[in-house]
């Protein structure tokens, strides 16, 4: 199973979409609540190659993007096979 990673704000809509869209595929995702931790928000930063924006996602360590990018994988069908790694 991937190791599945989510950057999160507080009360984010975007953020809690994305996480009920990866607890219906049943797969574990570390959530990292990083809106009031500068030390986690810098790293989100730098992983994610400058986006400063809620949420963050990685699957194996490689950077998804946001809640939109994760749900257009969802859509093309591509997101199933990435979480079957």
């Amino acid at each position: 199973m991937p190791k599945i990673e989510i950057y999160t704000k507080a009360f984010c809509p975007f953020c809690i979409r994305a996480k009920m869209l990866l607890k219906s595929k049943k797969v574990d995702v570390i959530d990292i609540p990083a809106w009031m931790d500068a030390e986690k928000r810098a790293e989100m930063i730098e992983r994610s190659n400058g986006q400063n924006t809620f949420p963050q996602i990685f699957i194996d360590g490689e950077h998804i993007g946001g809640c939109d990018d994760l749900l257009a994988l969802e859509h093309a069908g591509k997101l199933d096979p990435l979480l079957q790694a």
